[in-house]
């Protein structure tokens, strides 16, 4: 059988840009579950995918005015294409089964290959699921590798130059920063995840949280009816192992689905790291440092999701699902170090070993509706709400032996440390979306969330085997955080011009306090966030788009929470409780030529930014902590050409040159002159013979002034290579293939001059296999989402 679309008489124009109809058997009653896709006409890019209703109705949304391909796809049948359609100027589609012999409609060339990066006027996709070099590779590799994305030496992810990113997983918030947001996202095997987005405009529904924008993380999900499933293995090589599995399955029939999923990581990882200080005062050096850290670690993880899906009635759907994720993280580390007095002369030197064990035991939960109200002439309104409720716990666990060879007495100092952490968050969320007359479509919603949090860390010293509690260290913070939030968005589209107007209000209360010292704080503020989007074509081959935003970025809870985290005998990491959020003003004009080679200007200003610094305690040690200065301004130029220099090689080139002054100054010093930065990036994808596909990427990024602090120019290569066989698909891949990933950064600040390079495991080898099985019937997949996604990001982070 095949689909051919037909025309009704009688066209009007739709009040919004939205595609609607109904597809039908030949027999005249509904098809179910059809796919229906919007394609950009210059290349049949999919922009977006719906399926139709128990009743055979659909609604396709255009994410902007202009033409597009229509496409239809059923069990058994050729898929056929309507178009290129104006968006909003055709009437409602009328969809018929018809036997296969009927003939497709002409003038529309497919090209199967799609690429693996797709530059949109507010957005990059990243299609992981082509990429050969995703084999064995983890989440955190794939944003590594990604345009504008760059993951700093302590695991730090920034987007454009810019820190202060929202990180969703299948529209849930993920509850982690830092180093436990980066070995999250070790753990988790990129061969689950279809495709990336990083949102840099985001409309006002989504949380003002995160300045720098978004990275939007979609997992693989299967659409065939029956019993189904995809396993997959792999395994790499470095200096140490690295192995993923998982597996899937999926349950499928009219009204109920089921699902559920499992992966476990265990990668093996190495550290070194160097560093020089330089001690000052008064400017002048006071005496010298060099030290070499060398550690092990072991991360083991387990994963796992599962959920249902039931369809209550044609227009109501209900889902509840369940997730988890326990991870343990061992590492033993080794710490040399000397000391000299400005005379050159060695003065003290330690031998420190450094075992910690991080332990996450985290679970949530989250419950979600959808329903369809009565089509009317302008569409079919929609509302969907989510209850969500989660628990992250964190265990840590250190063992500081240090040992001070010079010393003829008190030579030995043990240091032990026993941290135990519970983070409940809950919230509730409600978004509803319905077209208005004049060619408005409105969509408003209204979300409150909470989050207590309580840790307790308890330190001990030890001195000729008996041990004594560290009053100074040992204590118990305890944090609350409550927002209450709503929007409204108004959308008009016309021939020539698509505008959008949002307004989003957040009030936020925040209570801090320490049991110890009696030090706490609290804090209560509303704040506006408007955003305005504009897109107007020119002509038939340009477009300019105009965006103004204002966003939020709130201290994580790992900045807020004044405990030690101690990375050897002279450094530790600490939180600052009087940090205040930073809020950023955005606005950024861009020109999309032939709807494929884009051009942005961006200007950011950010006020009171947060900014990571060291400074010296009353010991001598060195803190790393993070502080507010008074403004930040961020400009940049970004260029992105996808280019098809033959049918079976496909070329993206992009390149992003910023511009980052920071101002004020830390205790007196003021901070250095700013410089230009670049970020360059080439992925080339070739379609080889006999079935074969290859992947070459590589990325650049140049010597950088952030802040205090001069990052050197860095680099990265990769090279893959895939080959699918029936249901089966093996791959091949090398990454950082020069090993010039390892970073040097220096910094120079009033009491101190430190410079440091570090180096991990990055030049593996990776071979992987991933079987695909069961039913090849397809339908619609739907999934529950998460209403908690506005804390979880920073949930994580306790000290």
């Amino acid at each position: 059988m095949a689909l051919l679309l037909a025309m009704p008489l009688g066209l009007r124009a739709q009040t919004t840009p939205v595609f609607t109809g109904t597809v039908r058997t030949a027999a005249g009653a509904p098809a179910e579950y059809a796919t229906l896709s919007l394609h950009r006409p210059t290349d049949s890019v999919v922009v977006k995918t719906e399926f139709s209703a128990a009743d055979g109705r659909f609604q396709l949304l255009a994410p902007a005015a202009g033409r597009y391909l229509v496409s239809v796809a059923q069990v058994g049948c050729q898929r056929l294409w309507l178009g290129p359609l104006e968006a909003g100027a055709a009437a409602p589609l009328t969809l018929t089964l018809l036997p296969a012999a009927a003939t497709q409609l002409r003038g529309v060339a497919v090209d199967g290959q799609r690429p693996l990066f797709e530059r949109l006027p507010d957005r990059t996709l990243v299609h992981v699921a082509e990429s050969p070099l995703s084999a064995g590779s983890t989440t955190l590799d794939v944003l590594g590798r990604a345009p504008g994305l760059t993951v700093d030496a302590q695991d730090n992810l920034s987007l454009r130059g810019k820190t202060g990113l929202l990180v969703l997983l299948d529209g849930k918030r993920v509850p982690l920063t830092g180093a436990e947001l980066a070995n999250m996202l070790r753990s988790l095997p990129a061969e689950q995840v279809q495709e990336l987005e990083l949102i840099t405009n985001p409309p006002a529904k989504y949380d003002a949280q995160g300045g720098a924008g978004i990275i939007s993380i979609h997992l693989k999900k299967d659409q065939r009816l029956g019993t189904n499933g995809t396993a997959n293995a792999a395994y790499g090589r470095g200096r140490y192992g690295k192995f993923t599995g998982g597996l899937s399955l999926n349950h499928r029939q009219k009204n109920l689905n089921l699902f559920g999923s499992y992966a476990y990581a265990d990668r093996q990882n190495f550290q070194d790291l160097d560093i020089s200080r330089t001690y000052l005062q008064d400017g002048q050096p006071t005496r010298f440092s060099e030290q070499r850290n060398t550690s092990r670690s072991h991360l083991q993880s387990h994963t796992w999701r599962a959920g249902a899906d039931y369809t209550l009635s044609p227009r109501t759907t209900v889902g509840l699902v369940a997730s988890g994720l326990a991870s343990r993280l061992p590492s033993q580390g080794l710490n040399l170090a000397d000391f000299s007095n400005t005379d050159g002369q060695l003065t003290n030197t330690l031998t420190a070993r450094n075992n910690r064990d991080l332990r996450t035991p985290n679970a949530a939960g989250v419950l979600s509706l959808r329903h369809q109200f009565a089509q009317d002439s302008l569409g079919t309104p929609e509302l969907t709400a989510d209850l969500d409720a989660a628990r992250y716990g964190l265990g840590r666990r250190l063992d500081l032996l240090t040992t001070y060879p010079l010393r003829s007495q008190n030579n030995t100092n043990r240091l032990l440390g026993d941290q135990n952490g519970t983070l409940w968050l809950s919230s509730a969320k409600a978004d509803y979306v319905r077209n208005l007359r004049g060619r408005l479509r409105l969509e408003a919603g209204a979300k409150a969330s909470r989050v207590a949090s309580d840790n307790d860390v308890l330190f001990e010293r030890e001195q000729d085997g008996q041990r004594q509690t560290d009053t100074g260290l040992t204590n118990r913070f305890r944090y609350t955080e409550t927002i209450g939030a709503g929007y409204a968005s108004l959308t008009r589209t016309r021939p020539g011009l698509t505008l959008t107007g949002g307004l989003r209000g957040e009030y936020t209360r925040t209570d801090g306090r320490q049991d110890v010292g009696g030090q706490q704080f609290r804090r209560r503020y509303f704040q506006l966030f408007p955003n305005l989007s504009l897109s107007r074509p020119l002509t038939a081959h340009h477009e300019l788009t105009l965006a103004l935003s204002r966003r939020l970025d709130r201290p994580t809870y790992n900045q807020l929470n004044p405990f030690r985290s101690y990375l050897d005998p002279t450094s530790y990491r600490v939180g600052n409780p009087a940090l205040w959020p930073q809020t950023s003003t955005r606005v950024e004009l861009t020109h999309t030529f032939k709807e494929k080679y884009s051009t942005g200007l961006n200007y950011t200003r950010t006020h009171r930014p947060i900014l990571s610094v060291y400074r010296l305690d009353a010991q001598g040690l060195v803190a790393a902590t993070d502080v507010n200065l008074p403004n930040q301004d961020y400009w940049a130029l970004t260029l992105a050409a996808p280019l098809e220099p033959a049918k079976w090689w496909k070329l993206y080139a992009d390149a992003e040159l910023f511009y980052i002054r920071f101002q004020g100054q830390l205790e007196g010093q003021p901070l250095p002159a700013a410089q230009p930065g670049a970020i360059l990036g080439l992925t080339n994808s070739f379609k080889l013979p006999h079935g074969w596909s290859a992947e070459l990427n590589g990325r650049y990024n140049s010597l950088e002034r952030y802040g205090y602090q001069l990052v050197r120019a860095f680099a990265q290569v990769g090279a893959g290579v895939q080959k699918s066989v029936g249901p089966a698909t093996f791959r091949l891949n090398a990454a950082d293939v020069f090993y010039t990933l390892p970073m040097r950064v220096s910094a120079r600040y009033q009491p101190l001059a430190e410079s440091y390079r570090t180096a991990q495991d990055s030049r593996i080898i990776t071979a992987s296999f991933t079987y695909r099985f069961g039913n090849a019937k397809v339908a619609a997949a739907r999934r529950a989402k998460s209403g908690a996604e506005d804390e979880k990001r920073r949930a994580g982070g306790v000290q």
